[in-house]
């Protein structure tokens, strides 16, 4: 057998009041595809970025093909032959696509005067971006992508690099289904090339589906693996959280039939020759499914406020309201958590305690000045009932884990008075464990009355979760599915459907 390409030996690390790493060893063969699983909080990011040079370990070893190195910078890990792809997007929306996948590594001509060579950067993208399925342009502005389309170039770039040993951390966390298979297959071929890559992913189903082998953490310790033959559901939840879940679809209560919302007749400016129309009963979860660039985040942002609608209103219980920003939204009861957390759920560099309050501080406040008590009682409360792990609640959310950083965001509308909740994925990037708690709560929310909408590319998630399916394509809904009618192909048949100028939901 080949001796291991990369090995980290009694790797620990701390933060203030954590200890994230505590003694952890962890291999990687050349042409393997090792997966790393755990529960959010478990290190397994924080093992990834000490590989990746934005952390530096406070104890242990980095072997690279049987000779210690020292990585205390990202520029070393590439000069290595390591690439790390990141969990939350790391890409520059003021470049164009090709300026990403070449970013800090652009073509030069002109000598001492150093110009950079664009054509080339533009003609090189086109073989990476080829690879991992993206038709656009490199010259694209990178703002003009989806949330998806972003990962995959942060993929792009990744391969650019020619690595050895490539770390994909949550990398299918907002793809769909075509997606995820064209990047399982991207995999293979990285294997077949000699290339290793460790796969770090909440997705049990595609790890199973590509791993040689599976590493387990728990509370920053090493919890066991997984031989190929041995890779399965129920072992490898037993090595992220020691035990075994029930996700077992639980009995929808619907409430009153005459308690409902109505979507009616609403233009998102994003598709202004669509309108769309559904309703939704007390006590179920409408799921909404569709494939990338089907328009189900923009519909969202434009029931919430944030794109203002050209045409239509909700109607909430009979009563109609006009919804022109994100406030008069919330004013309503009608609350959003959305895709992309640290981007748009969070103010990273506020701790918890500000960020559960912020949506309504005025609520803490007294002759203009907030109370801190009433501040942390509310956080508190909401820490415990979310099973948030953080020390305190004064921790910074950017030093949060993926999963409680979603958690953070719940609770900030949780603390207020909800009606309607939009989850737009509301499990991207959490973990096995996690998302059972989140499909909990959303099942005890719309139990107490609250309107669940929720939109996810997860096709296992949206097939266990959702009461009905409503599907969009290009803006406009395509069908609704009963629970009796739910299955893969159902969805995928309405995803891929006709579309016409108006397409009604009832």
């Amino acid at each position: 057998m080949q001796d291991a390409i990369l090995e980290l030996s009694g790797i620990s690390k701390r933060f203030p009041g954590v200890i994230a790493l505590s003694k952890v060893d962890f291999s990687v063969y050349p042409g393997e595809v090792v997966a790393l699983i755990g529960e959010n909080g478990a290190g397994k990011s924080t093992l990834m970025k000490i590989l990746g040079g934005i952390y530096q370990a406070d104890e242990g070893l980095i072997r690279l093909g049987g000779r210690e190195v020292q990585i205390r910078h990202v520029a070393d890990a590439q000069h290595l032959g390591i690439s790390l792809i990141h969990q939350e997007l790391n890409n520059l929306d003021n470049l164009d696509v090709g300026g990403n996948i070449f970013l800090g590594r652009e073509p030069l001509f002109g000598g001492p005067l150093r110009f950079v060579d664009r054509n080339r950067i533009a003609d090189q993208s086109k073989r990476y971006l080829e690879k991992v399925g993206l038709n656009v342009s490199p010259r694209t502005p990178l703002s003009a992508l989806s949330i998806a389309q972003q990962q995959l170039v942060e993929i792009a770039k990744a391969l650019s690099t020619n690595a050895k040993i490539i770390v994909m951390d949550e990398p299918t966390s907002c793809l769909t289904l075509t997606e995820t298979n064209r990047l399982l297959k991207l995999i293979a071929e990285l294997k077949e090339a000699g290339v290793s890559v460790i796969f770090i992913s909440h997705r049990l189903m595609e790890v199973g589906a590509c791993a040689d082998r599976v590493v387990g953490l728990r509370d920053g310790k090493n919890s066991g693996q997984l031989t190929k033959s041995e890779i399965n559901h129920d072992n490898m939840v037993r090595l992220m959280v020691g035990r075994n879940l029930d996700l077992k679809r639980t009995e929808t209560r619907l409430g009153d039939p005459k308690s409902r919302i109505e979507v009616r007749n609403i233009i998102s400016p994003f598709f202004p020759t669509h309108t769309v129309s559904f309703d939704m009963r007390r006590g179920e979860i409408l799921g909404l499914a569709g494939l990338v660039g089907a328009g189900r985040s923009e519909l969202a942002i434009t029931v919430f406020g944030i794109a203002r609608p050209l045409g239509g209103e909700v109607v909430i219980n009979g009563q109609p309201i006009k919804v022109h920003s994100p406030r008069d939204a919330i004013n309503h009861g009608i609350y959003l958590v959305p895709e992309d957390r640290r981007k748009t759920g969070l103010i990273t560099s506020m701790a918890v305690r500000e960020n559960v309050t912020l949506a309504a501080l005025s609520t803490y406040s007294s002759l203009g000045l907030i109370s801190f008590r009433r501040e942390s009682e509310t956080a508190e409360a909401q820490r415990k009932q979310l099973s948030i792990k953080t020390a305190t609640c004064e921790t910074l959310a950017k030093n949060l884990s993926g999963g409680n950083q979603q958690k953070v965001v719940l609770a900030k509308w949780l603390s207020l008075d909800p009606k309607l909740i939009i989850f737009d994925e509301p499990t991207r990037g959490v973990d096995v464990g996690s998302k059972a708690e989140i499909y909990r709560l959303m099942r005890a929310l719309a139990d107490e009355g609250v309107f669940i909408l929720m939109i996810s590319s997860d096709m296992e998630e949206v097939l266990g979760v959702s009461d009905r399916i409503a599907v969009m394509r290009e803006g406009a809904l395509t069908g609704v599915l009963e629970a009796k009618d739910f299955s893969e192909e159902a969805v995928m048949r309405l995803a891929v459907a006709p579309v016409r100028t108006a397409e009604t939901l009832v």
